[in-house]
């Protein structure tokens, strides 16, 4: 026999509250109308702005109010995250598994480029709606690798962990008021005077394996050289 729990999976989730309550008046507010308030605060002064109050604020009731559709603000987050992933583009079905993932990641990059708060929000404890449209669509384009379900999930995982990482990367560049061609630059006149010592010889060895032309400044964009080489690896 099973022992009875009152226990709840992940109740402390939004997508298992269900969005009307079974008795009571009809809600005068959905949760798209409060994530769409939310995403406007965010995107136009951070995700501090982004409270019970002023969301209440936006959509035009009182901070008790908001109650009845969250429990909490991270709930409120968590509507908001999903519906910004609503905006990723799921209509590329053609081509190889390796680029309808690139462009997934293209699309997320930009994404986290239009949201940034984004990436301020720890990873949904239950994946939403789009975030399972998205998790389905990644699926899909891995239908052809011979990958067991396992390892497509991880594969997942992997990827959407990857495309996160290098655009928290090149955010917190951007923040400290770095432009990416000088700061790839001044990484390589760094290292060049570090491997002069010669106590790196890997790193030297590295640095002087493909040798750069004459002249030639860094790409400074190395989300698509990354993410290709991440990519082609996750479907081998």
């Amino acid at each position: 026999m099973f022992a009875v729990t009152t226990h709840t999976p992940f109740g402390g989730s939004i997508w298992t509250r269900p969005e009307r309550a079974a008795r009571g008046p009809a809600p005068e507010h959905s949760r798209a109308s409060l994530a769409t308030a939310g995403i406007a605060l965010a995107d136009a002064e951070g995700l501090n702005a982004v409270t019970m109050r002023s969301v209440a604020a936006a959509v035009g009731t009182g901070p008790a109010s908001l109650y009845r559709y969250v429990d909490t603000r991270a709930q409120l987050l968590e509507l908001m995250a999903d519906q910004a992933r609503g905006e990723l583009r799921f209509d590329r079905t053609g081509g190889s598994s390796t680029d309808r993932l690139l462009a997934l990641a293209r699309d997320g990059r930009a994404l986290y480029r239009r949201h940034p708060w984004l990436l301020d929000i720890p990873a949904d404890p239950v994946p939403g709606p789009n975030a399972l449209a998205f998790l389905d669509h990644c699926l899909a384009a891995l239908r052809d690798t011979g990958l067991p379900g396992a390892a497509k999930l991880e594969t997942v995982g992997l990827f959407s962990a990857a495309v996160r990482l290098i655009a928290q990367t090149e955010l917190d560049r951007e923040r400290a008021g770095q432009n990416a061609a000088q700061y790839q630059s001044d990484l390589e006149s760094y290292l060049t005077r570090v491997v002069a010592a010669g106590q790196h010889p890997h790193l030297a060895e590295a640095m002087t394996d493909v040798p750069r032309p004459p002249g030639a400044s860094p790409q400074p964009d190395v989300f698509d050289r990354a993410m290709t080489r991440i990519v082609a690896a996750l479907v081998a």
